[in-house]
């Protein structure tokens, strides 16, 4: 995929200094030696680092190496002023990790307090008002030590991602939908930079490029990956200006950022303009690695680039959209998939799902839009069930008052054909009719929501912590037993 962040990372030990370093020396190397035995290239430091002239020459090394991200191992207890503040001067993802004790019998000499220093490195990370990943329990034997950091990977891009993003859009939220419009602050807060247009800019960009050489080129390809569902192949030229229009908008207007995401717009006035509805268009950039969220959802877009990092995959932004009637769920889910009825529903969108994650495909006209519309101009959609298989719902949101929330589900896409129109499939997410009263509605979410394919909510929730996500505001599908803060008692 293009678009997408390169993590490298570097490992740099740390030593007490009434600590013997060859004690952090050695067993960052038996770290360095696990990790490229079971993962890869990690670019191992040579300076270890006991005092701050030490740090500065570390500092330097990782920097020259071209590393992004930075992992500091506690070999022994660590000093803790030095540790943090190279975590301040490195200013990119950095994770804390420290070594467990080998032998019972080396406690003496060999014995390197690293568990306790953990404590005191995240206490001056606090004094110093420092972010880094501490995994869940950081004190581990050298392959343990690996594995966490190979966890640390995806946290990494996603940060450097998000350092590194600006978010184009495309006109103002259409009417009604106010559930998509929030404020942009938490953007900047972030990191994020974000680029805001007129629909009309874009249609004016549309109209430079009719007769670009390239279309003929893009509609080839258009034809290769729609197959037998090419059931609209006269509106296929019109697309294929309009994705050289956005990715001609992404190269020239990134200006000093290296990653994008767009927020377009689709309605009411694109169709009756453009001539067609944008949806196959956006489902193959953001099969590029270039997430487009319709509806002009700019924390949409936010979300699905964040999924399309860690999973390093597609994405799709779906409307947690309607029921499932009972006679189907009680000819095709009860009894074969561990599911009540409110564990499910149906997402959808009109046809921004990219075909790899179709179980079929066709290209289509926009029924809803058609209701009201010539048929003619909603011609753009890509329709089909989602494929079955894990995923991952997700979605990072400022509130209306400017204030950063996220939620996370796991839950599956069913193997059930949903007998509807557009991209859609049937959803079942453990605990979801609690989640949807008690998260959903509770807290203001607006009906899109980001899908992952695959269970990613581990990664998902560690970053939504490093970007300063208060805990208490990252939200998930709570099991039976364990009660939201707004749910009745009695009931």
């Amino acid at each position: 995929m293009n678009n997408m962040p390169k993590e490298k990372i570097g490992i740099v030990a740390v030593s007490r200094d009434c600590f013997p370093m060859t004690l952090s020396e050695n067993r960052r190397k038996a770290v360095v030696k696990a990790y490229q035995e079971k993962y890869g290239e990690i670019y191992e430091c040579p300076v270890c680092v006991e005092n701050e002239i030490h740090m500065r020459k570390a500092l330097a090394d990782v920097k020259e190496a071209g590393c992004n991200a930075l992992v500091v191992y506690l070999g022994n207890f660590g000093p803790e002023s030095s540790e943090t503040l190279l975590i301040k001067e490195f200013d990119g993802p950095a994770m804390v990790v420290a070594a467990a004790e080998e032998t019972g019998d080396n406690l003496i000499q060999g014995r390197g307090d690293a568990y306790c220093g953990v404590l005191n490195a995240s206490y001056n990370l606090k004094l110093r008002n420092l972010k880094a990943y501490i995994p869940e329990y950081p004190v581990g034997t050298a392959a343990e030590c690996a594995d966490m950091i190979h966890e640390f990977e995806p946290i990494a891009r996603a940060i450097i991602g998000l350092h590194n993003l600006k978010i184009i859009s495309f006109g103002p939220r259409p009417q009604d939908f106010l559930a998509c419009n929030a404020p942009i602050k938490q953007l900047y807060n972030l990191g994020v930079e974000i680029e805001e247009n007129s629909e009309l800019d874009l249609f004016e960009a549309f109209n430079n490029h009719a007769g670009d050489e390239r279309i003929s080129g893009i509609v080839a390809e258009m034809e290769q990956e729609l197959g037998a569902g090419n059931k609209k192949p006269e509106i296929l030229t019109k697309l294929a200006q309009y994705e050289i229009t956005l990715l001609d908008w992404v190269e020239g207007h990134k200006g000093s950022r290296d990653f994008v995401a767009i927020a377009g717009k689709c309605w009411p006035a694109f169709q009756t303009q453009f001539g067609f509805v944008p949806c196959y268009v956006n489902s193959r950039l953001t099969q590029k690695g270039i997430p487009v969220s319709c509806e002009v959802d700019i924390y949409g877009a936010l979300s699905e680039f964040i999924g399309t990092v860690i999973s390093q995959d597609a994405v799709t932004l779906l409307d947690i959209n309607n029921s499932v009637p009972a006679d189907m769920y009680d000819a095709e889910i009860k009894g074969k998939h561990e599911y009540t009825l409110k564990d499910t529903f149906m997402g959808f969108h009109c046809g921004n799902t990219a075909s790899s994650k179709l179980s079929f495909c066709e290209m289509k006209y926009q029924l809803i839009m058609a209701r009201s519309l010539p048929e003619e101009v909603t011609q753009g959609t890509l329709e089909g069930d989602i494929v079955p298989g894990d995923i991952t719902f997700y979605r990072l949101q400022s509130t209306s008052d400017a204030k950063i929330r996220a939620y996370i589900a796991q839950g599956e896409v069913l193997p059930v054909a949903t007998r509807s129109f557009g991209a859609i499939g049937v959803f079942a997410i453990p605990e979801m009719g609690r989640f949807y009263r008690h998260v959903l509605i509770e807290k203001n979410y607006p009906h899109h929501g980001a899908v992952a394919f695959g269970h990613f909510g581990k990664t998902l929730y560690e970053v939504f912590k490093y970007v300063g996500v208060p805990v208490e505001e990252i939200d998930f599908n709570q099991p039976k037993g364990m009660m939201y803060p707004t749910e009745n008692p009695f009931a």
